[in-house]
């Protein structure tokens, strides 16, 4: 199934996400920073969780990640998915340790699998999606 044949709702933009947005658009995988604790965060916040900083910088990321849990959907909730099921969509854990929430771009995952980033053309958006790692 070519995804980018899906006719889906894109992601919802705020001032906070935008950046993330527009570098994915580029191919470029970015996750907040903090310059105080050095924590990378995700998803786009206004202070670090971990020590209450206001200074997140964005950084360049590695697109390397681990998958921790996933979903096979075989019943779309919304009904431009339909095309594209069964999909799968999972917790993936990024090298630098925050996790997120993503669109898992095989037909077998598995608990732990090595995954990287691969900008994906997802109905009118590029998305990062995580594939597995070429070993």
């Amino acid at each position: 199934m070519n995804l980018g044949e899906l006719k889906v709702p894109g992601p919802t933009r705020t001032a906070l996400t935008v950046p993330f947005w527009a570098a994915a658009a580029e191919g470029r995988f970015i996750v907040q920073h903090c310059a105080d604790c050095a924590s990378w965060v995700f998803y786009p916040r206004q202070i670090c969780p971990y020590c209450w900083s206001p200074r997140l910088e964005w950084r360049e990321a590695s697109g390397r990640a681990r998958l921790e849990s996933w979903s096979v959907i075989h019943r779309p909730g919304h009904p431009g998915w339909e095309p594209a099921a069964p999909y799968a969509i999972g917790i993936v854990r990024l090298a630098e340790r925050p996790s997120m929430l993503s669109h898992i771009l095989t037909a077998e995952p598995r608990l732990h699998l090595p995954l990287q980033v691969r900008f994906t053309q997802v109905g009118a958006e590029i998305l990062p999606c995580f594939e597995p790692q070429n070993e």
